[in-house]
């Protein structure tokens, strides 16, 4: 006599043996993607560390700064003064936002001893001050002394979704060192090779705003490495779950 359809069924099922092969390439991936992520909160943590260590130390002379460039080293945020004439002529303007308005950043020639030049940003101005003459109360003349972090010079686009720089225009949209010091006319053997970033002491006029530098680096990583783990552990329960009642219909 034959068995039933239906009690055929309950016997012929089992653990899903299948379902297992698809879950563990997944559960793996999840479980690297939180291990990258607590191996990047490392990294993350380590380098705001340095930061908050080179933010509280002294300022030092820009030759230094220029040496440690050339010697390899990271320059990243550490505080430089340097004393010049700024060239306000050849200045440079580079699109940014600052504090919800847009406009642009005025990269301006510093030239100091020994005809040494350094690109100064001076800080923020919005677009209808884009030219000088609308803001010349700002244009300082004579010697200053100007005191503000290091900033790396870039070498190439940093990405392709960046538009490209109107020379031309002087406006530019990523910061091209090379490129900003041609158009400033100083002989790149002359330039200092970084970006000073001046500090929040104000321009005569109030502009630009000065102190510009982002500090507050974004640290999500703990948050990132807990949504991998926690959807690799929601994947474990459920693939028990699943093999559990399956293996008790079957039983």
């Amino acid at each position: 006599m034959s068995e039933p359809a239906g009690k055929h069924k309950r016997t012929s099922s089992g653990f899903p043996w299948l379902l297992i092969a698809f879950v563990l390439p997944a559960l793996a991936v999840l479980v690297l993607l939180g291990n990258w992520q607590v191996q990047r909160l490392e990294w993350k943590e380590g380098l705001l560390a340095t930061i908050q260590v080179r933010l509280d130390a002294a300022p030092v002379p820009a030759g230094e700064i220029a040496r440690l460039v050339i010697d390899g080293g990271d320059i990243r945020y550490r505080p430089a003064s340097a004393s010049g004439t700024f060239d306000h002529a050849n200045e440079q303007h580079f699109f940014a936002t600052h504090k919800g308005a847009s406009g642009y950043y005025v990269y301006t020639p510093l030239v100091m001893d020994y005809g040494r030049m350094l690109l100064v940003n001076r800080g923020f101005v919005p677009f209808d001050l884009k030219n000088p003459a609308a803001r010349a109360e700002g244009q300082v003349e004579g010697p200053v002394t100007v005191t503000g972090l290091a900033r790396e010079r870039l070498g190439e686009k940093p990405s392709f979704i960046v538009p490209d720089n109107d020379v031309a225009g002087n406006i530019y949209y990523w910061k091209d060192w090379s490129a900003m010091v041609d158009q400033t006319g100083y002989g790149p053997g002359a330039v200092l090779p970084f970006f000073l970033d001046a500090d929040d002491t104000p321009n005569p006029g109030g502009w630009p705003v000065g102190g510009v530098t982002r500090i507050d680096l974004p640290n999500n990583h703990l948050q990132y490495a807990v949504t991998w783990y926690g959807l690799a552990l929601v994947l474990v329960v459920v693939t028990g779950l699943f093999g559990w009642r399956r293996m008790r219909s079957s039983g």
